[in-house]
């Protein structure tokens, strides 16, 4: 596959969708139809490889809403948001390019560590990410998750009808649990996440509340803290270079205790144990390293295909 230069149609990319209440419908109902149809429709391959979608139209959430549909071959989620970051301007000077607080610290805790424990660390860091970087492979070649209401197994599954919903969370109270548990928002997030996909489970088929169930996130492999502009990610010696630089990470979902879903918080100190022991892996590069191994020596067809049996088998 090679890119080719096409005409560029503002109207064909740029849309303002009509929706038509009548009795029987809404604007939210139409508003979240027409966002599902988006989310089914391929994006024309003769085409530039994105869309803008100006709804003006009230939600429960907004007066209006404004929908970037990109394609993933433009680049992954550091790429695109580094693009429209650059579309920005300070609001205290225009001419100043956009910057953000840095966080670079190291852990206290490591920095005091003897030798030994250090040692330890390195030594505990390198079978977990052989256990990790083992295990990965045999869900992407061999094993696969059981069937649940979560994963229905059929061929072809990508294709069939979906359903958009959304909830909001109040950050406010996810601090509050943060700083309750001494744990991060992801690790909360993470437990949230968890804890609603079992009580899912348990609720459409309580056979399986306990089915062994694994998440895959698709993490960003570049070596760099921070944003960077268009500009700077353009560079040949850019560390954030342009394009998928992406690997993922399968973390297996906790399972409730033999008597049931009945505490949160337990997902949540589970999500963050196993979150944990994933950072001191190395196993998101190894595999970051092979798919771009495949990508260089077999095409992006061979990479696709990995990617996509990584996803049906979890």
């Amino acid at each position: 596959m090679r890119w080719q230069k096409v005409e560029v149609k503002i109207q064909e990319n740029v849309r303002f969708p009509k929706f038509h209440e009548t009795a029987n419908s809404s604007s939210i109902e139409l508003y979240d139809n027409y966002v599902t149809s988006l989310l089914t429709s391929q994006t024309p391959q003769d085409k530039p490889l994105w869309e803008i979608h100006l709804i003006n139209y009230p939600t429960t959430n907004a007066a209006s809403t404004m929908i970037f549909k990109l394609h993933h071959a433009l680049g992954d989620g550091y790429s695109l948001m580094g693009a429209l970051l650059s579309c920005l301007q300070r609001a205290d000077d225009p001419s100043l390019p956009l910057t953000f607080p840095s966080r670079v610290r190291l852990d206290p805790k490591y920095s005091k560590k003897s030798l030994f424990k250090k040692l330890c660390f390195g030594v505990s860091s390198f079978f977990s990410s052989v256990s990790d970087f083992g295990s990965s492979i045999i869900k992407t070649r061999i094993s696969e998750d059981e069937k649940t209401p979560i994963r229905s197994g059929y061929q072809g599954n990508e294709y069939q009808p979906v359903a958009l919903s959304n909830i909001l969370l109040s950050l406010d109270q996810i601090r509050q649990v943060k700083s309750k548990l001494g744990v991060t928002i992801n690790d909360v997030v993470c437990g949230v996440i968890f804890y609603g996909l079992r009580l899912y489970m348990k609720e459409m088929n309580e056979k399986t509340k306990r089915a062994n169930s694994t998440a895959i996130v698709m993490l960003n492999t570049r070596n760099i803290k921070g944003y960077q502009s268009l500009k700077e990610m353009q560079k040949p010696e850019s560390k954030g270079l342009w394009g998928n630089k992406i690997s993922f990470l399968q973390i297996p979902i906790p399972k409730p205790n033999k008597s049931g879903i009945s505490n949160p918080l337990e997902f949540v100190m589970e999500a963050r144990d196993v979150i944990k022991r994933k950072k001191r892996s190395f196993s998101v590069y190894l595999i970051g390293l092979i798919m771009d191994l495949e990508m260089k020596l077999r095409g992006s067809e061979v990479c696709r295909v990995l990617i996509f049996n990584n996803l049906t088998k979890l």
